[in-house]
């Protein structure tokens, strides 16, 4: 099964580690430093509004942090409906 994520971008359900709102996760010290990390190696998939949550997901070995416009319980609905 796949997550759309707006923009025409679609995740595969089984690569999500998880989906974090950057409201809540970026006053944390190490969710800033965690994603300024994953920007400088290239491992940050931008979108082409305002962020308002982010999708981290791992396949093949590679780590990827996917910007999303969406709000992060959008997306939890979205996989919830999947599932049905």
């Amino acid at each position: 099964m796949y997550l759309s994520i707006g923009k025409d971008m679609a995740l595969r359900e089984k690569t999500i580690v998880g989906i974090f709102d950057l409201d809540n996760t970026s006053t944390s010290a190490r969710t800033r430093e965690f994603l300024a990390r994953a920007e400088s190696a290239g491992e940050v998939v931008p979108c082409d509004e305002l962020p308002k949550s982010f999708v981290l997901t791992r396949e093949y070995g590679f780590d990827r942090v996917h910007l999303t416009g969406l709000n992060a319980s959008t997306l939890e609905k979205r996989l919830k409906q999947e599932r049905i």
